[in-house]
């Protein structure tokens, strides 16, 4: 879909968003719909790194004559969203495109490209190193207490909430990165308030993990302080020239506060 003109009347601009959404819509369900056919294999995949943790030689119960097809339904709507992703980045960028300008709206195709590639490097994360020490942590609680049934909708409902949660706390970077660019948080500031920035990621990490688990907080908490100190690295790089601007201005603004008060001190 063409990017729109920076200046619509109200209902060309809802018509637009209305069309985006469409073609979201559409990719999501033709996604899903051809991802349900693959729905036993999905489950298989989605299944792998827990299943050692699962009791019953690690096999998910279903239970109830619907809930198959609502498992199947459900894991191929998540395939569908994750496929579709790229799309959904892609129009949500191309809608506030227009109001951008033309300086910004360099940074639109690596933002978009960059966006995916951290969602998809976040799930990978996650599947590799989070569901494994995560599931074991929970089943064992669970053991603790009575018997475990695997539940096949409740074990891959939290599989997927969990690969979700660190897609998108994976977009960490990109937020660094623009309150830099926009000049909201200068870089020195956040480079010296490394202290405060660790306990809101820490907050963050308890808030964004599903399962709010010690053993899941610890690994989103290590890997946000890891790309934070990554995107402050990045940006200190590819904005040097404004970092060291905000540096010139900070230190022109002490300099004058500091004129006033020698003036005042000199004529006592």
């Amino acid at each position: 879909m063409p990017i729109g003109p920076a200046r619509m009347p109200l209902l060309d601009h809802i018509g637009e968003l209305r069309r985006r959404l469409v073609v979201i819509v559409v990719c999501v369900l033709v996604a899903t719909v051809v991802f349900y056919m693959l729905a036993p294999q999905l489950v298989e995949f989605l299944e792998q790194p827990i299943s050692q943790y699962l009791p019953d030689d690690g096999t998910l119960i279903v239970i109830g004559a619907f809930e198959g097809f609502s498992v199947k339904l459900r894991v191929a709507l998540f395939a569908g969203v994750v496929a579709a992703s790229p799309v959904i980045f892609w129009q949500l960028l191309a809608f506030f495109l227009p109001a951008l300008k033309p300086k910004e709206r360099h940074y639109v195709l690596p933002t978009f490209a960059i966006a995916v590639f951290l969602f998809a490097l976040g799930m990978v994360f996650c599947y590799m190193f989070c569901l494994g020490p995560a599931f074991q942590w929970l089943t064992g609680e669970g053991y603790s207490v009575g018997d475990v049934m695997p539940q096949a909708s409740d074990y891959l409902h939290y599989v997927e909430l969990f690969l979700l949660a660190f897609g998108i706390a994976f977009q960490l970077p990109l937020v660094i990165f623009y309150l830099i660019l926009f000049d909201i948080v200068p870089y020195k500031k956040l480079r010296h308030s490394w202290r405060i920035v660790y306990i809101v990621l820490m907050v963050v990490a308890a808030v964004v993990t599903p399962d709010a688990s010690p053993v899941t907080m610890i690994i989103m908490f290590a890997a946000l302080v890891a790309l934070y100190e990554v995107a402050l690295a990045a940006a200190r790089i590819a904005l040097n020239k404004k970092i060291a601007r905000q540096k010139q201005e900070e230190a022109g603004s002490a300099l004058e506060q500091q004129q006033p008060q020698q003036q005042v001190a000199a004529s006592a």
